[in-house]
């Protein structure tokens, strides 16, 4: 890794990405987004890993958006702005495209680039204490298109107008009321749940867990973006595949499958 504050683990099945900036409530900085894309490219190059897990470090913060103390240095000329910009985007869109499957696990502040990352996991489970909010209204700040769409296709429009209307934190019962995480759970559970949650996720059919991720991309595009035809085929791929043989057998001799993802 380029920096240390970026922290990348593999145990078994589950990568694990952590943002290691506790000292600024994992608040993320220029090194940090370049260092997301490079982990998961380790995490996607390396067919032992199944399912990721993205973290914050410590017990206060998954991310608290980006590191505005180092703005002065990163976003200093237009040049910067747009570099800037450029990193982020490779970040979330690698995260949002990333093929195998992605537990957002949430304790504490998760604001502005923070729900970001979180909106382009694939699950998001939170602790208790979790606080959730988009700021921008109260900087003057834009969003783009693609960062709005991927909000309000987890909790619908009227919900995205709240979230960016009002400013304000969310706790995680006004975030699991709004479909903005699918599970709630004491801060003291979080990492066991988690763990537990990714190792379930890391032992089923990876083909299969693959085609289902695949197809509901391709349901919330535009219809005329949607390109049924790779469904079709990742469908009959998990039909034609060993792991289905060994899922068979497995259910007949009443014994853990183990899927090889082939």
């Amino acid at each position: 890794m380029l920096t240390d504050k970026m922290i990348s683990e593999k145990r078994g099945p589950v990568g694990i990405m952590t943002f290691n900036n506790p000292e600024r409530l994992n608040a993320v900085s220029m090194d940090m987004w370049e260092g997301v894309v490079e982990i998961l490219e380790d995490f996607r190059n390396d067919n032992a890993i199944r399912v990721v897990v993205l973290k914050g470090a410590g017990y206060k913060a998954f991310v608290s958006g980006a590191d505005i103390s180092k703005f002065e240095n990163e976003r200093a000329s237009q040049e910067a702005v747009e570099k800037y910009a450029i990193a982020v985007d490779q970040a979330y869109d690698g995260i949002h495209s990333f093929p195998k499957p992605t537990i957002a696990m949430i304790n504490g502040y998760c604001i502005g680039g923070g729900l970001g990352i979180a909106v382009s996991c694939d699950l998001r489970i939170c602790a208790d204490n979790a606080r959730f909010a988009v700021p921008a209204a109260k900087l003057g700040l834009g969003y783009g298109y693609a960062h709005i769409r991927k909000l309000s296709n987890i909790v619908g429009p009227s919900f995205t107008k709240e979230i960016f209307f009002t400013a304000r934190q969310f706790n995680a019962t006004e975030a699991r009321e709004m479909g903005l995480v699918n599970r709630v759970v004491p801060a003291s559970m979080l990492q066991a749940y988690v763990d537990d949650y990714a190792k379930t996720i890391g032992g089923n059919a990876p083909l299969t867990v693959a085609q289902v991720k695949h197809t509901v991309g391709e349901i919330v595009k535009d219809p005329a973006d949607r390109d049924i035809e790779k469904c079709a085929a990742m469908v009959k791929a998990c039909f034609d595949s060993a792991d289905y043989a060994e899922g068979r057998k497995a259910f007949m001799e009443k014994r853990k499958p183990v899927f090889k993802a082939r």
